[in-house]
């Protein structure tokens, strides 16, 4: 009985039903006013629409079903060894460098939209390092090895990414004046429509969005930023605000004419947990052992994924520089 009581907690939890279902039972609905209310009844979205997502999988006959089972068992294995590890990070950023802040904000609508811009630039320094960094590609990489796009891939991430991403994205928003309480409030919205912007085309076929797609960063902008093409390779780093893709010039729309090809340039088994989750560490043991000098292995480290002490370098951004060279009429 108890592994059945333990299991339902887990299935109340992945669906975030968890304190609507507390609120509920305490009869008093004015909650639902607050932000915690609020919250309550947003959580369960994404796990929502994940199940609808994958029940037309089975009605389209495209059930994905490698990569469900295997985004699964990084969920679950995530939940095991890193529950707590990315809050106690934000937590500690926010107390250590609360007192180097440049200046003080207040929780108002024009101070959040500021709050909101800091949050992107900050999620876009984390994400550029986490594909031009090689060490910090092995924590990313599993993100992005399935070789289709659903749902399930928002919780395909390598345990330790979270905290990595949270040090970097909370300290750089304190530095930079953005009060607690403001910035939880974006971290919730944007972990929302960071997890919805991996819908598939089971859901929702084509997800420019119209015009939308010109002013923000919709699932079609995510689903280039996924593909292992090389005119989409490293593009689209930000969220919601696409504004410093543009700035940096990382900004990909998706082609017509270029049918997506999802996954990662390593030949690897996309339905094999261990090569998902450990396989670019495995890779990367493997360069550093056979480095000539400590120069070289240290190089291998910090350099981008790709680069390699022959001279022989496969870097995105040379992949994506040959391939714009030989398009005709450029």
């Amino acid at each position: 009985m108890e592994i059945l009581s333990t299991l339902l907690e887990e299935i109340v939890g992945f669906f975030g039903i968890t304190q609507a279902l507390e609120i509920l039972k305490s009869g008093d609905y004015t909650v639902f006013k607050t932000y915690e209310g609020v919250a309550s009844l947003v959580y369960p979205i994404i796990p929502l629409l994940l199940l609808l997502e994958f029940v037309a999988g089975l009605i389209y006959k495209k059930p994905q079903i490698k990569v469900y089972k295997v985004n699964f068992l990084i969920y679950i294995f995530n939940r095991f060894v890193g529950r707590f590890i990315a809050i106690a990070m934000v937590a500690f950023c926010i107390g250590f460098f609360g007192p180097y802040a440049l200046f003080s904000s207040s929780p108002t609508w024009y101070w959040f939209i500021y709050a909101y811009v800091v949050w992107e630039l900050a999620h876009f320094v984390y994400h550029y390092l986490g594909h031009k960094v090689r060490i910090f590609w092995c924590l990313h990489s599993t993100h992005h090895a399935p070789e289709d796009m659903n749902l399930s891939v928002t919780h395909a991430h390598f345990f330790l990414e979270a905290p990595y991403a949270d040090i970097i994205r909370t300290t750089i928003c304190i530095l930079l004046g953005v009060p607690p309480e403001v910035l939880f409030a974006v971290m919730f919205i944007d972990g929302t429509y960071g997890a919805f912007i991996h819908v598939g085309e089971n859901l929702i076929k084509d997800a420019r969005f119209g015009f939308l797609n010109k002013i923000m960063l919709t699932p079609s902008h995510h689903r280039v930023h996924h593909a292992r093409n090389p005119l989409y390779m490293d593009t689209n780093f930000c969220n919601l605000l696409n504004i410093w893709d543009r700035v940096f010039g990382t900004y990909q729309e998706e082609q017509k004419s270029i049918k997506i090809e999802y996954g990662i340039t390593r030949q690897m088994d996309s339905g094999n947990f261990i090569d998902v989750y450990f396989g670019e560490i495995i890779a990367l043991a493997k360069d550093v052992a056979k480095a000539p000098g400590i120069l070289n292995k240290l190089r291998y480290l910090i350099m981008p994924p790709g680069w390699s002490h022959t001279g022989e370098h496969k870097t995105a951004r040379l992949v994506r520089s040959d391939y714009l060279k030989n398009l005709p009429n450029t």
